[in-house]
């Protein structure tokens, strides 16, 4: 059985059972909150305990690094869309201490591609369309920086409403101890 086949297995049993009720909630946070935090799975359950965070109180983005990498990407476009469509109020950015992007060197994924049959010459055409593909690949020095560098990228953000408070903190990703590295009420 594949990885696919028995997720959808799974999930006619949960159908089936009526589990998803007690999910139910609506489309607004109740805790009027966005975070944006990283994919490492090892936050996907204590993230939300360590902050007491329950299903319906807030909107969570997840990428590579909780990294805000352009002030028109994805990313602020979600927060933005949350602040102003999903009635959210505030705003924190949740790095973590061990995450995969800090020191990363693109030489190693372009590596990794390379043996997965990509062909990199691709990346000579990128080169002349103005994508800088090291740049792109390139991770963080301390993760304290980067959180305060993408509390930065939203605070100065032209949509953003000026009453918004943004904070950062950095979560320990095995006891999920939490410290405040940017209080967004000072």
């Amino acid at each position: 059985m594949t990885l696919l086949d028995s997720i959808i297995t799974h999930n006619h049993q949960f159908i089936e059972k009526k589990e998803y009720e007690k999910y139910q909630t609506t489309r607004f946070p109740d805790k009027k909150l966005v975070i944006l935090t990283c994919m490492d799975t090892r936050l996907l359950e204590l993230l939300p305990s360590a902050m007491n965070v329950k299903n319906g109180d807030a909107k969570i983005i997840k990428n590579a690094g909780a990294v805000i990498s352009h002030p028109f990407g994805s990313i602020m476009r979600s927060i933005l869309v949350a602040l102003y469509e999903l009635k959210t109020d505030e705003v924190m950015i949740v790095g973590h201490h061990g995450c995969g992007m800090a020191g990363l060197e693109p030489n190693s994924i372009l590596q990794k591609a390379e043996e997965r049959g990509v062909d990199l010459d691709i990346l000579k055409k990128l080169e002349y369309s103005g994508i800088d593909i090291n740049k792109f690949l390139t991770g963080f020095q301390t993760v304290e920086e980067s959180v305060k560098h993408s509390v930065e990228m939203v605070n100065q953000h032209p949509l953003l409403p000026a009453d918004t408070p943004v904070h950062g903190l950095v979560i320990c990703p095995t006891t999920g101890k939490l410290d405040v590295i940017v209080n967004g009420y000072k």
